[in-house]
């Protein structure tokens, strides 16, 4: 049996504040008058099964589904609650993790959810194609925890952070807990 990590998924309770995983990633959060929402686009129909059984699950959040370029947008409903994330999360229109901001297992299971994949020996977690100024500040906060990526390019299927190496992948098990029902073997990852 292995140890509870004190930083892992099932150390404490779901909290709303976990949703920002998604925003450690590909996610966006959009502010509405005194509400916000943070929503994430997926193309795959796994992935949106599962992020809208968790929202329900996890959160009690019924998540909002749509139609979007490139896959199905999953989100959470308009909250007032989510207002605070929203302001901290952005500068302007651009979104930027707050200062100080860090992750934990919760919050790194959400992202994985969205948008982790594994391939040979290693665990991609995707990026925001149009969040580069985020990406150091997320690389930094995943590095914090135990689990340092290296950043890579479109080119390399990025971008994303690629973990590699048995360490890092226990590691990041560790933190994330075990898979839900419905994520295939490829998209947790694999010590």
């Amino acid at each position: 049996m292995s140890q509870l990590s004190l930083f892992g998924a099932m150390a404490r309770e779901p909290a709303l504040a976990d949703i920002e995983g998604l925003l450690a990633g590909n996610g966006q959060v959009v502010r509405r008058d005194d509400s916000a929402r943070v929503s994430v686009v997926i193309a795959d129909a796994w992935r949106v099964q599962v992020l809208v059984d968790e929202m329900h699950s996890a959160l009690g959040l019924s998540a909002e589904v749509g139609p979007a370029a490139g896959g199905t947008t999953v989100g959470t409903p308009w909250l007032t609650a989510l207002r605070a994330t929203a302001d901290a999360w952005t500068l302007g229109a651009v979104k930027c993790p707050p200062e100080g901001w860090s992750l934990d297992g919760s919050r790194l299971r959400w992202w994985c959810l969205a948008s982790g994949w594994a391939d040979k020996g290693m665990y991609n977690l995707a990026l925001g194609a149009n969040d580069e100024h985020a990406w150091l500040a997320v690389g930094s906060a995943l590095s914090a925890v135990g689990v340092p990526g290296v950043l890579v390019g479109p080119r390399a299927d990025g971008p994303a952070y690629r973990i590699v190496g048995r360490r890092r992948l226990a590691r990041l098990l560790e933190l994330i807990g075990d898979p839900p029902d419905g994520v295939p073997v490829d998209g947790w990852p694999q010590p």
